[in-house]
């Protein structure tokens, strides 16, 4: 008996259902003074948009094509702030359907960008929503769709919102990879209560069930959205626009078949699929039957094949073999040497009358079926095969030759494939190197009655892998210092392996001083110590410092510097008072305009420059303010000195 379950919250949400009831009003209370417009499809339903159509709201795909005294109709995806000020100015009347959720958005953004924020919209940048809601900051918005796209943002001061039909799982990894990237930020999750619960009840719905079916527009991105999750937790998923769709040929197949809408589908579209669905199912669920009685008689007349597993009866036992009923015009006969007997023994000591027994065809003539038990043990073989399959266990088997797209790996007497892509978890485009080798596998695939098996070795490799990992996450804690190896950049750090995981090394953790790269102190390959931040075993992220394994050098600074002493440094930023000069990193000290030179100075760049080696003298050291005083022109002679006076002696007389 098949079964058809129904998602909750499939169909109307509140927004489309409300833009429906407005374009419905709007028409029943035309007056016939100018046109009604819905500016682009109402809902990514043709079904609606049509029947509006039909009964008088037109479709326009921009204002320029209304004239003054037309009527349009604002859909519940929403328009930008331009939208509503052409419409005003060229004496356009307008009906406003933006949805609530919608609409609060606009008013986020627009609030967040006049306070200097840069907006960020997790969706699709073509969605017609996204391009609403970034018409509330004059289209400065970034769009992203993935950690990917993330990676590019180069501003900072952030405010991120989200399309209100996102996935909330995507949403919540991009603002951690926001995160990662040091930005600073402001969130809000505006995606849409109602679209979480849809993609939810469908997903719970899928693990349920034989096949998923769901019914949306092409066009819709929530449809669209709800496909994905039911491919990802139904063996089988099918996206229908309306009952013309519907694949009740492969449907039919299926014993529980899961139904799950968009928020644009109409209820009447729902029920007619599922009331079309259940009457043909029916039919054919009668059909079978009959279908079902057919093959019996079929196979009562019909003749079992050589090579073929089967089943039956005991009805006589000798000595020199044993007649067994196979349900079809002929009895089998299994001979006493096609059974493993021991010693001494005999077939009556085995089998007797009325004893269930399983057999492999030898050969069927004109006058008897032969069976044998003995070849039937080579299918226990495949029984093991079958069992691991299913229960996902490993087997250790050869790998004897080389095949097109792939290997044959032998299990006892069962020959399998491992295709090329499943034989290392690297890619191997020779395989040369395993033949002869016995490796773990777990069986994909397995066809009994064709005689065909489909090994991984990849899948083995995987596990084993990830066993590694978890073996390393347990033995890290927070606050451990651990080597590690600089394997790669990003403009916003670098990833350190720390024994066969990644960690990421923040460019603000590398350094007590300022960087604008990390390849500024580290290099690829790099052995390096680095403390462990924070760890994120759920997401596989771990946070690394670099820092933090030298003493920070404010803390120190008195056994390495005290007043009076000469140092060298560079010189890292200069300002109209004075330059800075760079001791070590993150320990910077001030050498004040009247400390430059022992001339009176008006401009200081005309005495020294930007990345300069100087050597100054330090005049103070404010422990509690954190503030170093230098001097350079006390490293620098006085004019009128000793040693300046022999050298104008020494001009004179060469002069002389």
């Amino acid at each position: 008996m098949r079964e058809i379950i129904r998602a909750e919250n499939a169909g109307f949400c509140f927004g489309v259902k409300s833009a429906i009831e407005q374009a419905n009003k709007l028409i029943e209370e035309y007056e016939g003074t100018g046109r009604i417009y819905s500016c682009g499809p109402l809902i990514h339903n043709d079904i609606v948009t049509d029947d509006l159509q039909n009964r008088g709201l037109g479709m326009i795909s921009s204002l320029k094509e209304a004239c003054p005294g037309d009527t349009v109709l604002i859909r519940s995806h929403g328009e930008g702030t331009e939208f509503y000020k052409e419409a005003q100015e060229r004496g356009i009347k307008i009906v406003d359907a933006t949805c609530p959720f919608v609409k609060k958005i606009h008013n986020l953004v627009h609030a967040a960008y006049e306070e200097g924020k840069q907006p960020v919209i997790v969706g699709n940048a073509s969605h017609p929503e996204v391009i609403g809601i970034n018409g509330w900051c004059s289209g400065k918005a970034i769009v992203v769709s993935s950690c990917e796209e993330a990676d590019k943002i180069k501003e900072d001061n952030l405010y991120i919102v989200a399309q209100t039909t996102s996935r909330n799982e995507l949403f919540e990894e991009i603002i951690s990879h926001i995160k990662e990237m040091g930005k600073t930020y402001s969130v809000c999750n505006t995606i849409c209560l109602a679209t979480e619960e849809r993609q939810r009840s469908c997903m719970e719905t899928a693990k349920k069930v034989d096949a998923m079916i769901v019914i949306g527009g092409k066009k819709s991105s929530n449809s669209k959205k709800l496909y994905e999750i039911a491919k990802e937790f139904s063996p089988k998923a099918f996206f229908v626009e309306n009952l013309k769709d519907l694949p009740l040929k492969e449907v039919e197949k299926c014993n529980k078949i899961g139904i799950a809408a968009g928020a644009s589908t109409p209820e009447t579209v729902i029920e007619e699929v599922i009331a079309n669905m259940s009457e043909n199912i029916t039919e054919n669920n009668e059909k079978n039957l009959m279908h079902d009685l057919m093959d019996e008689i079929e196979k009562s007349l019909r003749l079992p094949r050589s090579g073929e597993i089967v089943n039956g009866k005991v009805l006589q036992v000798t000595e020199k073999e044993i007649i067994v009923n196979l349900g079809c015009k002929k009895d089998g006969i299994i001979s006493k040497d096609e059974v493993s007997l021991e010693e001494g023994q005999k077939l009556t000591d085995l089998f007797k009358e009325g004893d269930e027994i399983q057999a492999k065809v030898v050969r069927t003539d004109d006058g008897e079926i032969l069976l044998s038990k003995k070849r039937l043990e080579v299918n226990e073989h495949w029984n093991e095969v079958a069992d691991a399959f299913e229960n996902k266990s490993v087997l250790n088997v050869k790998v004897v030759k080389q095949v097109n797209g792939g290997v044959i790996a032998v299990y006892k007497e069962v020959s399998g494939f491992i295709p090329m892509s499943q034989l290392s978890d690297r890619y191997v485009e020779n395989a040369d190197e395993f033949i002869g080798k016995t490796i773990d596998v777990q069986v994909s695939r397995v066809d009994r009655a064709k005689g065909k098996a489909v090994f991984s070795h990849k899948v083995i490799l995987a596990e084993e892998k990830a066993r590694k990992i978890a073996e390393i996450w347990d033995k890290l804690s927070v606050g451990d210092i651990v080597e590690g190896t600089v394997m790669r950049f990003t403009d916003y750090g670098a990833f350190v392996d720390i024994g066969g995981i990644d960690g990421l090394l923040h460019i603000s953790e590398i350094s007590w001083g300022k960087l604008k790269h990390p390849q500024e102190v580290l290099s690829i390959g790099d052995k390096v110590k680095v403390k462990i931040l924070q760890m994120n075993a759920e997401k596989g992220k771990i946070s690394l410092g670099l820092k933090q394994t030298q003493p920070e050098p404010w803390s120190v600074i008195n056994e390495k510097y005290e007043v009076g002493q000469v140092v060298h440094g560079k010189v890292v930023q200069i300002k109209e008072y004075g330059a800075f000069v760079e001791i070590e990193p993150g320990l910077d000290g001030l050498v004040h305009i009247s400390e430059v030179a022992h001339k009176r100075v008006a401009n200081i760049a005309d005495e020294i420059s930007l990345n300069q080696e100087v050597k100054a003298q330090i005049l103070e050291i404010d422990t509690e303010r954190k503030r170093i005083s230098l001097s350079l022109k006390a490293c620098l002679d006085k004019p009128g000195t000793v040693q300046d006076e022999e050298e104008s002696v020494d001009e004179a007389e060469l002069n002389d």
